[in-house]
């Protein structure tokens, strides 16, 4: 028999892949179970409000591990343009790598799920709230005057996201290149 914590670990990172790559309502509580190998009656022990708290644990653990990756990934970047096309190319790996079945893991679900749910809308916005932080952390470590940060820094992060989510429906990630490059510029622009 698992320990409980690796029990409900596991039904938790299984989740977060299935909402990932189909969303909110594609994903069913017996397909988690079967696919995280969980008993049965773990689901409810572990996650007693159901569905929507693993959906919203799920876009948590989701987050703060994209959040992590794209620290990673912005900070040994010199510069704003060499940081935005850092992140966007972590985004794009994903979405090559996972034969762009797999998107945002915040996005899937927020798109159907955020205005029917508080718990999920709160995970959400939880998690972009940090990300927008970390971006703006970036901003001023580039030289992007305080007034500007955090404009920019929304921008940053509603255009990365638009970008994935086009890249995703076209299956070309070219989109996320050119919208990494654009942002570089308004950077290179904001530090003038």
């Amino acid at each position: 028999m698992a320990p409980r914590g690796e029990t409900r670990e596991r039904v938790l990172r299984t989740a977060a892949e299935l909402f990932q790559r189909q969303g909110y309502h594609g994903t069913g509580l017996n397909q988690v179970l079967a696919e995280s190998g969980a008993p049965k009656g773990s689901l409810y022990f572990h996650f007693p409000d159901g569905k929507e708290q693993l959906a919203s644990e799920s876009v948590a653990l989701g987050g703060r591990e994209v959040g992590d990756s794209l620290a990673q990934a912005v900070i040994g970047a010199p510069d704003g343009r060499s940081g935005v096309a850092a992140m966007g190319e972590y985004f794009a790996a994903g979405l090559l790598e996972s034969d762009f079945t797999k998107g945002c893991p915040v996005a899937t679900v927020a798109l159907e799920s955020a205005a029917e749910s508080e718990p999920i809308r709160t995970a959400c916005d939880a998690v972009y709230g940090e990300w927008q932080e970390g971006i703006a952390l970036a901003l001023r470590h580039w030289g992007v005057p305080e007034d500007r940060v955090d404009p920019l820094a929304a921008t940053v992060l509603s255009s990365l996201q638009g970008a994935v989510m086009l890249a995703r429906v076209q299956k070309d990630v070219t989109v996320i290149r050119t919208v990494t490059a654009q942002l570089g510029d308004l950077i290179d622009q904001a530090t003038r």
